[in-house]
Protein backbone atom coordinates (compact mmCIF):
# COMPACT_ATOMS: atom_id res chain seq x y z
CA UNK A 1 0.00 0.00 0.00
CA UNK A 2 1.25 3.09 -1.24
CA UNK A 3 1.83 5.44 1.97
CA UNK A 4 -0.14 8.37 2.80
CA UNK A 5 1.82 11.58 1.01
CA UNK A 6 -0.09 14.46 3.35
CA UNK A 7 2.24 16.18 5.84
CA UNK A 8 1.65 17.30 9.37
CA UNK A 9 4.12 19.88 9.78
CA UNK A 10 4.40 20.57 13.53
CA UNK A 11 5.61 24.59 14.37
CA UNK A 12 6.21 26.29 17.51
CA UNK A 13 3.57 29.13 16.40
CA UNK A 14 1.73 30.02 13.73
CA UNK A 15 1.63 32.69 12.09
CA UNK A 16 4.47 34.76 13.27
CA UNK A 17 6.19 37.35 11.63
CA UNK A 18 9.84 36.51 12.59
CA UNK A 19 9.12 33.33 10.55
CA UNK A 20 8.58 34.53 7.19
CA UNK A 21 11.03 32.22 6.06
CA UNK A 22 8.47 28.83 7.07
CA UNK A 23 5.87 30.48 5.87
CA UNK A 24 7.19 31.02 2.52
CA UNK A 25 8.80 27.14 2.58
CA UNK A 26 4.97 25.28 3.17
CA UNK A 27 3.66 27.70 0.61
CA UNK A 28 6.38 26.25 -2.04
CA UNK A 29 5.83 23.47 -1.24
CA UNK A 30 2.24 23.34 -1.38
CA UNK A 31 3.06 24.72 -5.07
CA UNK A 32 5.25 22.29 -5.63
CA UNK A 33 2.53 19.82 -4.98
CA UNK A 34 2.28 18.59 -1.58
CA UNK A 35 -0.43 18.53 0.54
CA UNK A 36 0.12 20.13 4.28
CA UNK A 37 -2.08 20.26 7.64
CA UNK A 38 -0.08 22.66 10.35
CA UNK A 39 0.00 22.37 13.53
CA UNK A 40 1.17 25.23 15.98
CA UNK A 41 1.67 24.45 19.73
CA UNK A 42 1.10 28.59 20.66
CA UNK A 43 -1.64 30.54 18.86
CA UNK A 44 -0.35 33.84 17.54
CA UNK A 45 0.53 37.10 19.30
CA UNK A 46 1.43 39.27 16.31
CA UNK A 47 -1.10 41.94 14.83
CA UNK A 48 -0.15 41.50 11.66
CA UNK A 49 0.83 38.50 9.00
CA UNK A 50 2.46 38.81 6.09
CA UNK A 51 0.54 38.46 1.97
CA UNK A 52 2.34 34.57 2.62
CA UNK A 53 0.43 33.53 5.14
CA UNK A 54 -2.87 34.60 3.24
CA UNK A 55 -1.87 32.29 0.32
CA UNK A 56 -1.24 29.00 2.10
CA UNK A 57 -4.08 26.54 1.81
CA UNK A 58 -3.65 24.53 4.65
CA UNK A 59 -5.67 23.85 7.43
CA UNK A 60 -4.27 25.26 10.32
CA UNK A 61 -4.72 23.53 14.38
CA UNK A 62 -3.80 24.43 17.47
CA UNK A 63 -2.49 21.71 20.30
CA UNK A 64 -3.49 23.29 24.25
CA UNK A 65 -0.54 25.68 24.59
CA UNK A 66 -0.30 24.91 28.28
CA UNK A 67 -2.24 21.48 29.26
CA UNK A 68 -3.59 23.02 32.43
CA UNK A 69 -6.07 25.24 29.95
CA UNK A 70 -7.57 22.31 28.33
CA UNK A 71 -7.60 19.61 30.70
CA UNK A 72 -10.84 17.47 29.22
CA UNK A 73 -8.88 17.32 26.00
CA UNK A 74 -5.72 16.22 27.25
CA UNK A 75 -7.49 13.78 28.71
CA UNK A 76 -9.62 12.40 26.67
CA UNK A 77 -6.65 12.16 24.37
CA UNK A 78 -4.83 10.04 26.90
CA UNK A 79 -7.73 7.83 26.92
CA UNK A 80 -8.07 7.43 23.48
CA UNK A 81 -3.33 6.46 23.31
CA UNK A 82 -3.51 4.32 26.23
CA UNK A 83 -5.06 1.46 25.03
CA UNK A 84 -3.30 1.19 22.25
CA UNK A 85 -0.16 -0.56 21.64
CA UNK A 86 2.37 1.86 20.79
CA UNK A 87 1.92 3.89 23.85
CA UNK A 88 4.53 1.71 26.00
CA UNK A 89 7.33 2.53 23.81
CA UNK A 90 6.09 6.13 23.35
CA UNK A 91 5.69 6.66 27.25
CA UNK A 92 9.38 4.65 27.82
CA UNK A 93 10.81 7.26 25.46
CA UNK A 94 8.97 10.14 26.86
CA UNK A 95 9.80 9.05 30.61
CA UNK A 96 13.82 8.40 29.21
CA UNK A 97 13.90 11.91 28.37
CA UNK A 98 11.88 13.01 31.77
CA UNK A 99 14.69 11.38 33.53
CA UNK A 100 17.25 13.58 32.09
CA UNK A 101 15.04 16.88 31.93
CA UNK A 102 12.45 16.75 34.29
CA UNK A 103 10.32 19.95 33.60
CA UNK A 104 6.99 20.96 33.11
CA UNK A 105 7.83 21.56 29.29
CA UNK A 106 8.44 18.12 28.74
CA UNK A 107 5.56 16.76 30.28
CA UNK A 108 3.66 19.68 28.23
CA UNK A 109 5.34 18.27 25.05
CA UNK A 110 3.97 14.63 25.78
CA UNK A 111 0.74 15.94 26.86
CA UNK A 112 0.69 17.87 23.57
CA UNK A 113 1.97 14.79 21.32
CA UNK A 114 -0.91 12.82 23.05
CA UNK A 115 -3.70 15.64 21.87
CA UNK A 116 -2.46 15.13 18.20
CA UNK A 117 -1.93 11.66 18.35
CA UNK A 118 -5.80 10.93 19.13
CA UNK A 119 -6.96 14.17 17.00
CA UNK A 120 -4.84 12.59 14.39
CA UNK A 121 -6.24 13.58 10.08
CA UNK A 122 -7.21 10.43 8.67
CA UNK A 123 -5.57 11.07 5.59
CA UNK A 124 -1.89 12.28 6.91
CA UNK A 125 0.64 9.67 6.55
CA UNK A 126 3.85 12.14 7.59
CA UNK A 127 5.43 14.42 10.19
CA UNK A 128 7.68 17.03 10.10
CA UNK A 129 8.87 19.17 12.48
CA UNK A 130 9.85 22.71 12.41
CA UNK A 131 12.71 23.47 15.50
CA UNK A 132 14.58 20.95 16.55
CA UNK A 133 13.97 21.67 20.28
CA UNK A 134 9.99 21.56 21.66
CA UNK A 135 8.29 20.91 18.37
CA UNK A 136 10.51 18.09 17.53
CA UNK A 137 9.81 16.80 20.71
CA UNK A 138 6.08 16.45 20.20
CA UNK A 139 6.58 15.35 16.57
CA UNK A 140 8.94 12.55 17.91
CA UNK A 141 6.65 11.61 20.65
CA UNK A 142 3.87 11.57 18.26
CA UNK A 143 5.74 9.80 15.81
CA UNK A 144 5.69 6.96 18.34
CA UNK A 145 2.37 6.97 19.15
CA UNK A 146 0.85 6.58 15.63
CA UNK A 147 4.26 4.54 14.32
CA UNK A 148 4.59 7.22 11.64
CA UNK A 149 7.76 8.55 10.28
CA UNK A 150 9.28 12.25 11.10
CA UNK A 151 11.75 14.72 9.47
CA UNK A 152 13.16 17.80 10.98
CA UNK A 153 14.64 21.27 9.94
CA UNK A 154 16.64 22.41 12.57
CA UNK A 155 17.24 26.59 12.54
CA UNK A 156 19.46 28.41 14.89
CA UNK A 157 18.32 28.64 18.62
CA UNK A 158 16.68 25.00 18.34
CA UNK A 159 20.58 23.99 17.56
CA UNK A 160 22.58 26.03 20.22
CA UNK A 161 20.59 25.61 23.23
CA UNK A 162 19.70 21.90 23.33
CA UNK A 163 21.68 19.30 25.21
CA UNK A 164 23.57 17.45 23.21
CA UNK A 165 21.81 14.06 24.18
CA UNK A 166 18.72 15.57 23.16
CA UNK A 167 19.89 16.10 19.54
CA UNK A 168 21.59 13.16 18.99
CA UNK A 169 18.40 10.98 20.29
CA UNK A 170 15.99 13.07 17.46
CA UNK A 171 18.84 13.07 14.84
CA UNK A 172 18.90 8.84 15.44
CA UNK A 173 14.97 9.00 15.22
CA UNK A 174 14.06 11.29 11.94
CA UNK A 175 13.86 10.03 8.45
CA UNK A 176 16.61 13.49 7.90
CA UNK A 177 17.14 16.22 9.19
CA UNK A 178 17.94 19.54 7.27
CA UNK A 179 19.32 22.82 8.65
CA UNK A 180 20.08 26.30 7.08
CA UNK A 181 23.67 27.36 7.36
CA UNK A 182 26.68 25.45 7.51
CA UNK A 183 28.25 25.59 11.24
CA UNK A 184 24.46 24.25 12.41
CA UNK A 185 24.94 21.41 9.47
CA UNK A 186 28.72 20.31 10.87
CA UNK A 187 27.17 20.54 15.05
CA UNK A 188 24.45 18.28 13.72
CA UNK A 189 26.28 15.78 11.52
CA UNK A 190 28.49 15.64 14.30
CA UNK A 191 26.03 14.61 17.17
CA UNK A 192 25.18 12.25 14.22
CA UNK A 193 28.20 10.38 13.88
CA UNK A 194 28.47 11.87 10.17
CA UNK A 195 25.21 10.25 9.56
CA UNK A 196 23.90 11.01 5.78
CA UNK A 197 20.75 11.78 6.79
CA UNK A 198 21.71 15.38 7.78
CA UNK A 199 21.50 17.89 5.01
CA UNK A 200 22.58 21.38 4.53
CA UNK A 201 19.66 23.55 2.79
CA UNK A 202 19.91 27.53 2.69
CA UNK A 203 16.30 28.88 3.28
CA UNK A 204 16.68 31.25 0.34
CA UNK A 205 14.35 34.21 -0.74
CA UNK A 206 11.27 34.10 -3.08
CA UNK A 207 12.76 36.49 -5.56
CA UNK A 208 9.30 36.94 -7.05
CA UNK A 209 8.78 38.98 -3.82
CA UNK A 210 11.89 40.38 -3.41
CA UNK A 211 12.32 42.10 -7.15
CA UNK A 212 14.90 43.77 -8.60
CA UNK A 213 14.96 47.61 -6.80
CA UNK A 214 15.61 49.25 -9.78
CA UNK A 215 16.04 52.95 -8.10
CA UNK A 216 18.54 54.97 -7.54
CA UNK A 217 19.81 55.49 -3.81
CA UNK A 218 20.63 59.23 -3.14
CA UNK A 219 24.85 59.54 -2.75
CA UNK A 220 24.43 60.52 1.06
CA UNK A 221 27.67 60.91 2.71
CA UNK A 222 26.99 61.93 6.24
CA UNK A 223 27.73 65.59 5.98
CA UNK A 224 24.53 67.11 5.04
CA UNK A 225 21.96 67.71 8.91
CA UNK A 226 18.99 67.79 6.46
CA UNK A 227 19.56 65.07 4.49
CA UNK A 228 20.89 61.91 6.69
CA UNK A 229 22.19 58.60 5.99
CA UNK A 230 19.50 56.18 6.63
CA UNK A 231 20.67 53.19 8.99
CA UNK A 232 17.90 50.22 8.96
CA UNK A 233 18.28 47.19 11.34
CA UNK A 234 15.33 44.63 11.42
CA UNK A 235 15.07 41.96 14.19
CA UNK A 236 13.32 41.28 17.64
CA UNK A 237 14.66 43.05 20.38
CA UNK A 238 16.39 39.86 21.90
CA UNK A 239 19.97 39.62 23.39
CA UNK A 240 21.34 37.60 20.57
CA UNK A 241 20.58 40.37 18.28
CA UNK A 242 22.75 42.94 19.65
CA UNK A 243 20.71 45.85 19.30
CA UNK A 244 22.33 47.15 22.57
CA UNK A 245 25.76 47.08 20.86
CA UNK A 246 24.59 48.64 17.75
CA UNK A 247 23.39 51.50 19.68
CA UNK A 248 26.74 52.34 21.49
CA UNK A 249 27.89 52.17 18.09
CA UNK A 250 25.87 54.77 16.97
CA UNK A 251 26.44 56.98 20.03
CA UNK A 252 30.48 56.72 19.00
CA UNK A 253 29.76 58.25 15.68
CA UNK A 254 31.92 61.45 15.01
CA UNK A 255 29.38 64.34 16.22
CA UNK A 256 29.71 65.84 12.79
CA UNK A 257 27.85 62.70 11.24
CA UNK A 258 24.36 63.35 10.03
CA UNK A 259 22.38 59.94 10.07
CA UNK A 260 19.13 58.46 11.14
CA UNK A 261 18.31 54.90 12.56
CA UNK A 262 15.60 52.82 11.84
CA UNK A 263 14.41 50.09 13.71
CA UNK A 264 11.43 47.35 13.02
CA UNK A 265 10.36 44.76 15.43
CA UNK A 266 8.78 43.95 18.66
CA UNK A 267 10.63 42.27 21.26
CA UNK A 268 10.81 42.06 25.26
CA UNK A 269 13.75 44.07 25.25
CA UNK A 270 12.04 46.89 23.51
CA UNK A 271 11.45 49.67 25.87
CA UNK A 272 15.09 48.73 27.29
CA UNK A 273 16.57 49.26 24.28
CA UNK A 274 14.60 52.66 24.14
CA UNK A 275 15.63 54.08 27.45
CA UNK A 276 19.34 53.16 26.38
CA UNK A 277 19.12 55.15 23.52
CA UNK A 278 17.89 58.21 25.56
CA UNK A 279 20.82 57.25 28.27
CA UNK A 280 23.16 57.60 25.50
CA UNK A 281 21.95 60.82 24.08
CA UNK A 282 21.15 59.49 20.70
CA UNK A 283 17.25 59.19 21.13
CA UNK A 284 16.02 61.70 18.97
CA UNK A 285 17.61 60.55 16.17
CA UNK A 286 16.42 56.86 16.07
CA UNK A 287 12.81 55.40 15.17
CA UNK A 288 10.99 52.43 16.88
CA UNK A 289 9.07 50.93 14.33
CA UNK A 290 7.38 48.02 15.76
CA UNK A 291 6.60 45.04 13.90
CA UNK A 292 5.52 45.62 10.52
CA UNK A 293 3.81 43.42 7.36
CA UNK A 294 6.56 41.97 4.83
CA UNK A 295 5.47 44.74 2.12
CA UNK A 296 6.38 47.58 4.98
CA UNK A 297 9.46 46.35 5.41
CA UNK A 298 10.25 46.17 1.96
CA UNK A 299 9.92 49.68 1.24
CA UNK A 300 11.89 50.26 4.76
CA UNK A 301 14.98 48.21 2.62
CA UNK A 302 14.30 50.28 -0.79
CA UNK A 303 14.17 53.84 1.41
CA UNK A 304 17.39 52.92 3.63
CA UNK A 305 20.74 53.42 3.03
CA UNK A 306 22.36 50.73 4.76
CA UNK A 307 20.87 48.03 7.01
CA UNK A 308 22.73 46.65 10.00
CA UNK A 309 22.67 43.66 12.51
CA UNK A 310 24.70 43.36 15.21
CA UNK A 311 24.23 39.37 16.36
CA UNK A 312 25.95 37.94 19.36
CA UNK A 313 25.84 35.02 20.78
CA UNK A 314 24.06 35.06 23.83
CA UNK A 315 24.43 34.22 27.41
CA UNK A 316 22.29 31.04 26.48
CA UNK A 317 24.08 29.78 23.92
CA UNK A 318 21.21 31.11 21.33
CA UNK A 319 22.52 32.75 17.88
CA UNK A 320 21.11 33.36 14.87
CA UNK A 321 21.84 30.98 12.17
CA UNK A 322 21.65 33.04 8.82
CA UNK A 323 19.44 35.45 9.36
CA UNK A 324 16.83 35.74 6.47
CA UNK A 325 16.45 39.66 6.83
CA UNK A 326 20.38 39.94 5.72
CA UNK A 327 19.21 38.21 2.38
CA UNK A 328 15.96 40.38 2.00
CA UNK A 329 18.43 43.57 2.44
CA UNK A 330 21.11 42.39 -0.11
CA UNK A 331 18.08 41.24 -2.49
CA UNK A 332 17.56 45.22 -2.66
CA UNK A 333 21.22 46.23 -3.11
CA UNK A 334 20.88 47.52 0.31
CA UNK A 335 25.01 47.45 1.61
CA UNK A 336 25.05 45.24 5.25
CA UNK A 337 27.26 46.04 7.88
CA UNK A 338 26.76 42.95 10.18
CA UNK A 339 29.28 39.99 12.36
CA UNK A 340 31.17 37.03 11.38
CA UNK A 341 28.61 35.08 13.87
CA UNK A 342 27.12 31.78 12.44
CA UNK A 343 26.16 31.91 9.35
CA UNK A 344 26.49 35.38 8.43
CA UNK A 345 29.80 34.62 6.30
CA UNK A 346 28.54 32.48 4.60
CA UNK A 347 26.47 35.14 2.67
CA UNK A 348 28.58 37.67 3.85
CA UNK A 349 32.24 37.86 2.51
CA UNK A 350 33.93 41.25 4.49
CA UNK A 351 34.92 43.93 1.70
CA UNK A 352 33.09 42.54 -1.03
CA UNK A 353 29.83 41.56 -0.48
CA UNK A 354 29.34 43.40 3.14
CA UNK A 355 31.27 44.73 5.82
CA UNK A 356 32.01 42.44 9.10
CA UNK A 357 33.11 42.99 12.30
CA UNK A 358 33.35 40.31 15.67
CA UNK A 359 30.44 40.68 17.88
CA UNK A 360 30.18 42.59 21.26
CA UNK A 361 32.33 45.13 19.69
CA UNK A 362 30.86 49.00 19.69
CA UNK A 363 34.02 50.43 18.62
CA UNK A 364 34.85 48.24 15.67
CA UNK A 365 31.19 48.51 14.54
CA UNK A 366 31.14 52.17 14.83
CA UNK A 367 34.49 52.37 12.84
CA UNK A 368 32.57 50.03 10.13
CA UNK A 369 29.35 52.24 9.96
CA UNK A 370 31.04 55.52 9.54
CA UNK A 371 33.68 53.62 6.73
CA UNK A 372 30.35 52.74 4.92
CA UNK A 373 28.18 55.88 5.99
CA UNK A 374 31.07 58.17 4.31
CA UNK A 375 31.74 56.63 1.00
CA UNK A 376 28.29 56.46 -0.98
CA UNK A 377 30.60 54.71 -3.92
CA UNK A 378 31.90 51.57 -1.79
CA UNK A 379 28.18 51.28 -0.70
CA UNK A 380 26.67 51.16 -3.62
CA UNK A 381 29.61 48.35 -5.13
CA UNK A 382 29.13 46.41 -1.80
CA UNK A 383 25.60 46.41 -2.80
CA UNK A 384 25.33 45.38 -6.17
CA UNK A 385 27.66 42.60 -5.34
CA UNK A 386 25.58 41.16 -2.35
CA UNK A 387 22.41 41.10 -4.70
CA UNK A 388 24.14 38.91 -7.06
CA UNK A 389 25.27 36.50 -4.49
CA UNK A 390 21.39 36.33 -3.26
CA UNK A 391 19.95 35.86 -6.74
CA UNK A 392 22.34 33.09 -7.55
CA UNK A 393 23.05 31.40 -4.27
CA UNK A 394 19.83 32.04 -2.17
CA UNK A 395 16.97 31.60 -4.52
CA UNK A 396 14.21 29.42 -2.44
CA UNK A 397 13.14 27.34 -5.40
CA UNK A 398 16.67 25.69 -4.67
CA UNK A 399 15.51 24.87 -1.26
CA UNK A 400 12.10 23.76 -1.79
CA UNK A 401 13.45 21.36 -4.64
CA UNK A 402 15.65 19.82 -2.40
CA UNK A 403 13.06 18.97 0.25
CA UNK A 404 10.65 17.81 -2.24
CA UNK A 405 13.00 15.38 -3.51
CA UNK A 406 13.99 14.60 0.09
CA UNK A 407 10.19 13.31 0.77
CA UNK A 408 9.91 11.93 -2.61
CA UNK A 409 13.03 9.68 -1.87
CA UNK A 410 11.38 8.66 1.19
CA UNK A 411 7.61 7.76 -0.38
CA UNK A 412 9.34 5.77 -3.36
CA UNK A 413 11.80 3.95 -1.13
CA UNK A 414 8.14 2.47 0.99
CA UNK A 415 6.74 1.63 -2.00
Amino acid sequence: MPPRRKIVVVLKGYPRLSETFIAQELLGLERAGIELIIVALRRPTDGKRHPVHDEIKASVHYLPEYLHEEPLRVLKSLLVCLPQASFRRAFGTFFADLRRDFTRNRIRRFGQALVLAAEWPDDAGWLHAHFAHTPASVTRYTSLLRGLPWTCSAHAKDIWTSADWDLADKLSSARWTVTCTETGFQHLKKLANGSSRVHLSYHGLDLARFGDFQGIRPPRDGSSPDDPVIILSVGRAVEKKGFDTLLQALALLPRDLAWRFEHVGGGDQLNRLKGFAQKLGIASRVSWNGALAQEDVLQLYRSADIFTLACRIASDGDRDGLPNVLVEAASQRLPCVSTNVSGIPELLTDGETGVLVPPDDPKALARALEYVIRDPTLRVRLGDAAERRVRVHFDHQSSIGQLKNLFEQEWQAAT
